[in-house]
């Protein structure tokens, strides 16, 4: 998923969210939040019939939902959101006792997330919790988060550096992986036969892999802090050198184990097998 992207749980039902890192609040997919509210078999059509009976939602609804770029089984696509300002005025026009519960739902998930600003360990205390809950082995846990924390360092850096698209960061995230593994993240998935858009390649990695995933991004990191590259190009050289350490440091190990670093092994069979293999997740990277 995108890193701004989780999805979150009402009464074990999901709801798209998107983090806004401007305005530093949730937003949430409408059409999520009016599906659990009212039941409706077509939420979509229901919001219509809301919008026609509400002057406010219909002479509004502009002021209150924001496309913004949410995963799907199709890939990334613009969906309505609205901040939970905006979702408890949409609510109101929901008859429907779920609301409150709803409500009281969003003032938490808000507070968590002032929680987590004001002090960040106990957004990895929350993140540990919720991969314990999916069976992944505490050692593994420990290097995952680890690898988020690099990860978020190098993103950090990137933007200073100028670097503001989607698209851009995943470029030059290719150009890491390619220097450190032999392959794009895509060609990656392949290999570890994860067909769906909303896999995250890193929470089926092995040990060794997030370990050598990580020394390429930190390294990256470090030399992108001491020689500020001041353009996209520069930005590549910087990540195609920083993953050519990994790389180097990979391929000596390879010769010391006698095998290869890289496993088709992923981690959704954790019910079948005893070795560490975990399930399919959708925490964002």
């Amino acid at each position: 998923m995108p890193e701004n992207t989780q999805i979150k749980l009402f009464e074990e039902k999901k709801v798209r969210s998107v983090w806004n890192e401007e305005e530093q609040q949730w937003y949430f997919v409408v059409v999520d939040v009016i599906e659990i509210l009212t039941d409706s078999k077509n939420p979509t059509d229901y919001i219509k019939k809301m919008r026609k009976r509400d002057p406010v939602l219909s002479e509004g609804w502009g002021q209150l939902v924001t496309p913004l770029g949410v995963q799907t089984a199709g890939g990334t696509q613009r969906i309505n959101c609205a901040n939970v300002k905006s979702l408890l005025r949409i609510i109101q026009s929901i008859p429907s006792p779920k609301a409150e519960p709803f409500k009281q739902w969003l003032a938490q998930v808000g507070y968590e997330r002032m929680q987590e600003i004001e002090n960040p360990e106990l957004a990895q205390k929350r993140m540990k919790e919720i991969y314990e809950k999916k069976g992944y082995p505490k050692d593994w846990i420990d290097k995952r988060l680890r690898g988020i924390a690099i990860r978020q360092n190098l993103t950090d850096e990137w933007k200073e550096r100028g670097i503001t698209k989607e698209k851009d960061f995943a470029i030059l995230t290719a150009e890491i992986s390619k220097a450190t593994f032999g392959l794009t993240p895509s060609e990656y998935k392949n290999v570890k036969g994860l067909t769906k858009k909303n896999q995250n390649l890193r929470d089926h990695m092995t040990d060794l892999e997030l370990i050598f995933t990580m020394l390429g991004e930190r390294v990256t990191t470090e030399i992108s802090q001491q020689e500020k590259p001041e353009d996209f190009e520069g930005n590549k050289d910087v990540a195609r050198r920083g993953g050519n350490v990994a790389g180097v440091a990979r391929k000596e190990t390879e010769k010391e184990l006698g095998h290869s670093v890289i496993s088709s092994e992923n981690f959704l069979n954790l019910d079948e097998k005893s070795n560490g293999t975990l399930p399919e997740n959708n925490l964002p990277e």
